[in-house]
């Protein structure tokens, strides 16, 4: 798939008054500092696109980007933020759930975890979440240029067991760097098929 056009749409606070189109949405999220900004700022091709920071929890609402006028990417507020209120905390939590659960246009979630991590009690809750909810998923390691291949792969093979203890079959993964464009082209073939499988009015838009 060739990005052509990025657009960002507008920020929201509540599901119900996201954009009303049919278009398929796909959604980003994962723990706060896990390189999402930069990692949808490599996928678009436009280093301005999402807002990069390394503080976490920049990211503080649903944000809606129209590709190629013919679906949303999603940037979702990350989770495990370290520095907000108990309330800000619940607001967010409320805010994404309900995104997640009733949003009838979600057509996949791209759950980030960081590569470089051995796992991490509230990326495999969060991903086990998902699965119990029967919100479609794939597993997006990032920050692959930051460490060695067998430490990564270390790390990778300990949150597979992880998620095994739980899941039959574990839901498919890439590998990606914002850096070096790693994961590119798997994560954007993957929407293009996915597209193409629906039958979707906003495909002909």
């Amino acid at each position: 798939m060739l990005i052509h056009s990025a657009k960002f749409v507008g920020s929201y606070t509540d599901y119900k008054n996201c954009p009303s189109d049919s278009r398929p949405e796909f959604a980003f999220i994962g723990r706060s500092n896990v390189g999402k900004s930069s990692l949808i700022n490599s996928l678009c091709n436009n280093q301005k696109l999402a807002n990069v920071s390394s503080t976490p929890g920049k990211t503080q609402l649903i944000n809606y980007y129209l590709i190629n006028n013919k679906w949303y990417l999603v940037d979702l507020p990350g989770y495990g933020w370290a520095k907000v209120s108990k309330d800000k905390k619940k607001q967010w939590e409320a805010m994404i759930k309900n995104y997640l659960l009733y949003r009838h246009q979600l057509t996949c979630v791209f759950c980030l975890v960081d590569s470089n991590l051995p796992p991490q009690e509230i990326d495999i809750n969060f991903i086990n979440w998902l699965g119990t909810n029967g919100i479609p998923l794939v597993i997006i390691f990032t920050k692959a240029d930051k460490n060695s291949k067998n430490k990564i792969g270390t790390n990778i093979a300990k949150i597979k067991t992880e998620l095994l203890k739980t899941w039959e079959e574990l839901p498919a993964y890439f590998m990606t760097s914002s850096k070096t464009h790693q994961g590119r082209e798997d994560i954007l073939r993957l929407i293009s098929d996915t597209l193409q499988s629906l039958n979707s009015p906003g495909l002909n838009k």
